[in-house]
């Protein structure tokens, strides 16, 4: 079953989610009433930001295939934060891929996993958001993969709503993620790279 807003603010409580806003944030009042691409709480998810701390691009190494089973780090270029009028953000070239990082820390339930969607703003400009899940038992930030359908170089915000979780409870897994100690858990607020 999907869980709706009163969960997800009392599991937060509990530290499933760091820092928490507990209302869908669309203005921020500090910074003259800028808008920004919401985050915060909605009725039946989550909306997260991205982090400012890094952001990646993958540019084609002559020689070099990509390959997520022996991945060349050298196939990351990383790219600068910029900041206008509008906010902080980062430029994804016309039909290229890059990767980010949540801000916010996740500790997914023993019984939740979490689905991660796009957001339509972005959606409708071009971004398709990866859809990835955080399993039940997985902590960290997430590493978030986006595509830029696009032919025009596109700016992705920090600090603002980038991708909608979606929480979904089942019974009891046999063994949770944690307890498998998957490849990915406890991710730091940097890039996790593909690993087998």
């Amino acid at each position: 079953m999907i869980k709706n807003d009163a969960w997800i603010a009392k599991m937060a409580e509990k530290g499933m989610i760091s820092p928490f806003e507990s209302q869908l944030v669309r203005r921020l009042a500090a910074e003259g009433d800028r808008p920004v691409i919401s985050f915060g709480l909605s009725s039946y998810g989550y909306d997260i930001r991205l982090s400012p701390k890094e952001f990646r691009i993958f540019r084609h190494v002559p020689g070099t295939v990509v390959d997520p089973k022996h991945f060349n780090p050298s196939n990351l270029e990383s790219t600068d934060l910029q900041e206008d009028e509008h906010g902080q953000f980062f430029i994804i070239p016309g039909h290229s891929y890059g990767l980010g990082v949540a801000l916010e820390m996740l500790q997914v339930p023993p019984t939740v996993t979490v689905i991660c969607i796009g957001k339509s703003t972005y959606a409708r400009a071009g971004l398709i958001a990866n859809l990835t899940p955080a399993e039940a038992g997985w902590r960290g930030h997430l590493t978030l993969e986006f595509s830029n359908s696009s032919p025009a170089d596109m700016k992705i915000y920090a600090n603002e709503g980038v991708v909608q979780l979606l929480f979904f409870e089942g019974e009891p897994c046999k063994v949770s993620y944690d307890t498998r100690r998957g490849k990915y858990q406890d991710q730091p607020e940097t890039i996790v790279i593909p690993r087998v």
